[in-house]
């Protein structure tokens, strides 16, 4: 194939967003920002018992409220992933009001009387009769003898570690707007994933895929909260049926807390064993977390600690306690995140016994390959991380000594971390055109919650076709376009950036192949391999004024446009290599002497995240990820009351979020590298990535500054004191 010349490329440079402009003017039209002709609004009534039945629903006070039109009870014809008459949650919807507007909507939901009979229900993940079950797809892990080899170590850590419950709190709420045509239906949404939900909404509402479609051009944030279809919007679209108008539906921010999953609570106890050395014999590692009972959810936390370091004796286990909660789901850095807490501290614990340096002692045990998969690593420059970023950072001035540093009344110290996440590859389909205007129009149903899609995209589709930025246009977020997976994992930038660079590629070598045989071109002749693309126009490599552009050949032809539409399908290299992005996270924080308040300094951290798309828009998510962890690690915490399973902080006063005076300096570097072997981009895939050894790198600082080990996330001050 021929490629565009190297002056022409933007892929690897500091594009500024292409849809910032829509964004910072307000025009970025999100799920709940969509108009309908004749809409009307809906509320839900939720449940206020954790387990039971629904013994009767009184809607009579809330129809006779100026502005509801009905109290929906009968959810006949709808597949829900529960029995609505059955509790299986607190907040789990059991009616829907639907009213001329938003206030009486909200208002005639407060009125509907909802009586339960109520049954034995469990919500605490450490109760004495809860059960620890086997998930059914993370299993348990064995290599050599790792309770032998740990009972026979010179140096052992054997330490408990817990984080509570984390929600996902963006700014956007979740919001559906339906609209049915017929038998067709339309919904407006805020969604990770255009053809799961589609998917989805035809399942539950028995209609054919074809049927409905899913427009979802903006997300305000979601973490992965919007990467399952939610009863919420089922009962949206099922409203709209029902009354024969389209219905908008928005979640209370409270209602966030208990209708939208979250990162579920985790109990584990982490232990490995070293010679004097440092050289590792043997790790442990034993998890469970809570799940739904009716829904569960896995949160795998369990493969860091089985490759990451190098350990010829190693077991892991993994358990769920089935709770009467709603449905865990993932969040940014799923599993890795707190699994690498529970590691990362661990290591840095094995190294205060070992009197070593903590960095050193990761080098030691650096693997070979994969000794959990038996495969090689594809690429894997952690020790690289470790070694610039320590530079970078300014490790080697850190004191080993816990409490030995002093600023005023604050305790100041210094904690790293490792970071790994692995990296996701999904088929995926994009078509790409060139209009008779020399405009290119790049389609994906992918989704984009941040990280900057449209504009990594666009640059990727500008440089395969040899034009300027200005003249590519990428969209998203509509099931009318080719299949997209899933926008989480990390998967986004390796999936669809192969399946539009695939696209565009063979476009422009379709352009160039029409023009090489058509008599009238000036590239008659030639052939395909000696012709490049720059500014839009083909030309002889050789002799740059020997050429035409693609308009010139889209007129002559008499064409209004030339399209391409290619699926690109990821090889088992997954199966032959161990493929993983890598990084080091550098944490200062200073810890009041008297008060336990902690405060961060700064952070810093080194990714081998393979090629790098767009340095800005990495760093954005570099320092995203961080603002993250740091939550995670000193502030984040929802509390539930297990009389009934109710969220007693869910509102953003009492859930804990950080604000701009709990941010310090942040900043980020990236190994220059590719990882060819993942896919045509060498991309390895960032946004989980970035938060990942953050709150270890920051509990960690704290041991340093104080000489306490605080093993239960969030660090607040009353673990300190």
């Amino acid at each position: 194939m021929t490629r565009p010349l190297p002056a022409a490329l933007v892929t690897g440079r500091p594009v500024t967003r292409v849809d910032g402009r829509l964004k910072v003017t307000g025009q970025a039209r999100y799920a709940a920002d969509n108009p309908a002709d004749d809409m009307v609004y809906a509320a839900l009534v939720t449940a206020t018992v954790a387990r039971g039945a629904v013994d009767r629903i009184d809607p009579a006070a809330a129809v006779r409220h100026p502005g509801v039109l009905r109290v929906l009870t009968d959810f006949g014809g709808l597949t829900l992933p529960y029995d609505i008459r059955q509790v299986s949650c607190f907040g789990q919807p059991v009616a829907l009001v639907v009213a001329t507007d938003l206030e009486a909507a909200n208002h005639g939901a407060s009125l509907v009387n909802v009586r339960y009979r109520g049954a034995p229900q469990l919500t605490n993940i450490d109760a004495p009769q809860s059960e620890r079950v086997p998930g059914k797809r993370t299993e348990d892990y064995a290599r050599g003898d790792a309770d032998g080899a740990l009972r026979t170590a010179a140096v052992v850590t054997d330490l408990r570690y817990s984080i509570e419950r984390n929600n996902h709190n963006p700014m956007e709420i979740p919001a559906t707007v339906a609209r049915w045509d017929g038998d067709r239906l339309t919904v407006w949404d805020k969604v990770q994933s255009i053809s799961s939900a589609q998917e989805a909404y035809a399942d539950a509402l028995g209609v054919p895929v074809d049927s409905v479609r899913v427009i979802s051009p903006f997300v305000g944030g979601a973490f992965g909260s919007a990467g399952t279809t939610w009863p919420h919007q089922l009962l949206a679209a099922f409203a709209a049926r029902q009354i024969r108008r389209p219905v908008k539906l928005m979640l209370t921010r409270r209602q966030y807390y208990s209708g939208v999953g979250f990162r579920p609570t985790s109990r584990q106890r982490m232990a490995i064993g070293a010679e004097p050395d440092g050289r590792i014999g043997s790790i442990v590692h034993e998890a469970h977390t809570e799940t739904s009972r009716y829904d569960p959810y896995e949160d795998n936390l369990m493969t860091g600690a089985r490759f990451v370091y190098r350990a010829p004796n190693m077991r892991s286990t993994y358990r769920l306690v089935p709770l009467d909660i709603n449905p865990p789901t993932y969040m940014r850095g799923p599993g890795a995140t707190t699994g690498a807490f529970a590691l990362e501290c661990a290591m840095d614990d094995l190294a205060h016994r070992l009197a070593m340096d903590p960095i050193e002692l990761r080098l030691r045990n650096e693997p070979t390959r994969d000794f959990s998969e038996d495969l090689p690593f594809s690429t894997r420059r952690l020790t690289d991380c470790l070694r610039e970023g320590a530079a970078t950072f300014g490790w080697s001035r850190r004191n080993p000594t816990p409490r030995s540093v002093r600023d005023g009344d604050e305790l100041v110290g210094i904690g790293v971390a490792a970071a790994a996440y692995h990296t996701s590859r999904s088929e995926c389909a994009a078509i790409a055109r060139i209009n008779a205007d020399g405009i290119a129009e790049v389609q994906s149903g992918t989704s984009d919650m941040g990280p900057g899609t449209y504009t990594s995209m666009t640059q990727v589709a500008a440089d395969a076709l040899g034009l300027p930025i200005a003249k590519v246009r990428f969209s998203l977020g509509d099931s009318n376009f080719p299949k997209a997976p899933s926008h989480s994992g990390s998967r986004t930038m390796a999936s669809v950036g192969s399946a539009v660079l695939t696209a565009a590629d063979m476009l422009r070598d379709r352009f160039i192949r029409t023009a090489v045989v058509d008599p009238g071109s000036p590239l008659n002749g030639t052939r395909p391999g000696q012709v490049s693309v720059a500014d839009g126009r083909m030309f002889v490599t050789s002799q740059p004024a020997r050429g035409e552009t693609y308009q010139d050949l889209l007129r002559r032809r008499g064409w209004k446009t030339l399209d391409t539409q290619k699926t690109w399908t990821p090889d088992d290299a997954d199966q032959r290599f161990s493929m993983s992005a890598y990084g080091a996270v550098f944490a200062e924080v200073a810890v009041d002497e008297l008060l336990g308040t902690v405060r961060i300094r700064r952070v810093y951290a080194c990714y081998d995240a393979g090629r790098i798309i767009n340095p800005k828009l990495a760093h954005s998510q570099a320092i995203g990820g961080m603002v993250g962890g740091i939550s995670m690690a000193l502030l984040e915490g929802t509390h539930l009351d297990y009389r009934d399973g109710r969220i007693v902080n869910a509102n953003m006063s009492d859930y804990l979020v950080p604000v701009n005076a709990d941010i310090p300096a942040l900043d980020a570097a990236f190994l220059p590298a590719e990882d060819k072997i993942a896919d045509p981009l060498g991309v390895k895939g960032l946004g989980e990535l970035v938060i990942v050894g953050v709150p270890a790198a920051i509990a960690n600082g704290v041991f340093n500054a104080t000489g306490k080990r605080v093993t239960d996330l969030p660090i607040t001050l009353e673990k300190l004191l």
